[in-house]
């Protein structure tokens, strides 16, 4: 087996299982637990040891970028849409860390899920979300990139909403998908801009060189455009500024989901983007300041909010927030190598975190327990730097979660539900019908039309 068919077959392979499992499941197999942990457990076993077998390929070899062609999906005119893998050593990282953690999770989904109703559907889903993530990474294009970047988000909004028996996840689902689809919009037209302005979306003629010390080949106000949507389209997929009040909300789903998803891979992919456009980033003083800013404002507020939330999930979804917050400010500031290894670093340890989640609270009492009832506080030394009525203040603040949701309801929902209101208060049906009572009388012959274009009825 050539290197080239191997690259390949670390991305195909989730999604043909996805398939297989799929049309099992329309054929009428609601599929046994034995079987599915076990096709889970040989697939991302057999990728594992594949991912292992391409790095000593790389290294041995020195190897630098790795590309695997299928082909056009179509073509039209001067323009393919190519359908190209790249693999180098910002997509080789990821590529494996989430091949790794999804395997774990997998493996832990075993006897979390076991005897759920769900439990087919979840390892369906988690099958599509290991192709969507591994496309995602090593996407040799924005355009195939996008192909990932919307896999990933459809398979989270369906596991947010997996219990769908209560009516607050399937709530929060939408809510996270209204997120991802405003932030959709800023990744879809940076991607058409980018085809308009510059002919391309190929990474390699957009960055030519290998990463991290490539270059660009976007100049122009319409580089420093492109950079900015693209900005705020990992702002959405990352929950950083403006759009982070989604991931508390994600905790809905079940705790492996919120691992591999929203302390792994999921979050992680708006750091991916910028760390492949940085070069532009780094030419763009506006690009820069917008990303540093957003970066350490939401840090210091997730670490507010974090500091008083009350239960573990939660508590770790905006940790997840403040480290994702000091990634993009290391983008900023253009150290590319240090925000991959903290981004690899990160699932890692944010995994291990959430899978541990619901022993996480025995394992206190226990300590409490042992320590005789006393632990040390944590933050205390704060109280020396800090007066207290910012003190006070401060607490308000992360109660109250930045009055994000409040300033959201407020400004965006009340209007929308308002305006949605006024258009079903139209009763669009009684339209409808009176349209179609006056077309039949036209038709009829009851009504004829005069020359002002004026209808004139024949009593």
């Amino acid at each position: 087996m050539n290197v080239e068919t191997l690259a390949g077959l670390l991305v195909l392979v989730p999604g043909v299982v996805f398939l297989g499992l799929a049309v099992t499941w329309l054929l009428g197999w609601n599929g046994q637990e034995r079987i599915l942990a076990r096709v889970t457990m040989i697939t991302y076993s057999l990728l594992t040891l594949g991912v292992a077998a391409l790095t000593v390929i790389f290294w041995q070899r020195g190897l630098m970028v790795l590309t695997v062609s299928f082909g056009n999906w179509f073509e039209v005119g001067h323009y393919g849409f190519p359908l190209v893998l790249l693999f180098d050593r910002l997509s080789l990282p990821l590529a494996g860390v989430t091949i790794f953690l999804v395997g774990i999770v997998g493996s832990f989904s075993v006897r979390y899920l076991h005897r759920d109703p769900g439990y087919f559907r979840f390892f369906l889903l988690l099958h599509l979300f290991g192709f969507g993530a591994l496309l995602l990474f090593t996407a040799a294009s924005l355009d195939l990139l996008v192909a990932g970047w919307e896999l990933v988000g459809i398979t989270s909004v369906l596991l947010i909403g997996f219990f769908q028996h209560r009516k607050e996840p399937v709530r929060n689902a939408l809510r996270v998908f209204g997120t991802y689809r405003v932030a959709d919009v800023f990744m879809l037209t940076g991607v058409f801009l980018t085809h308009h302005w510059f002919g391309t979306g190929l990474w390699q003629e957009l960055f030519p060189g290998t990463w991290p010390d490539n270059g660009h080949a976007l100049h122009g106000a319409g580089a420093g455009v492109v950079c900015l949507l693209l900005i705020l389209a990992a702002c959405g997929k990352s929950s950083q500024g403006p759009f982070s009040g989604w991931l508390p909300r994600a905790m809905e789903g079940p705790t492996p989901s919120s691992a591999v998803f929203y302390g792994a891979i999921s979050v992680h992919a708006g750091a991916y983007l910028l760390l492949r456009i940085q070069p532009l980033i780094a030419e763009s003083w506006l690009a820069t300041g917008f990303l540093i800013f957003v970066g350490v404002t939401t840090a210091f507020l997730a670490t507010l909010i974090h500091r008083t939330c009350a239960d573990a999930k939660t508590s770790l979804a905006y940790a997840s927030m403040t480290q994702l917050g000091i990634i993009f400010t290391e983008v900023g500031m253009g150290w590319t190598t240090l925000a991959l290894v903290h981004t690899v670093g990160h699932a890692v340890a944010r995994t291990a975190q959430f899978l541990r989640a619901p022993s996480m609270l025995h394992d206190y009492h226990r300590l409490h327990s042992a320590a005789g009832g006393k632990l040390a506080e944590t933050g205390s030394h704060y109280d020396s730097f800090v007066p207290k009525p910012l003190q006070h203040w401060m607490y308000t603040l992360g109660v109250e979660r930045g009055c994000y949701d409040a300033l959201l309801e407020r400004f965006v929902l009340t209007p929308v539900r308002y305006l949605s209101s006024l258009i079903g208060r139209l009763e669009p049906a009684d339209w409808a019908e009176k349209w179609r009572a006056k077309k039949a009388e036209r038709e009829a012959g009851e009504i004829r039309v005069n020359k002002s274009g004026k209808d004139e009825v024949h009593v």
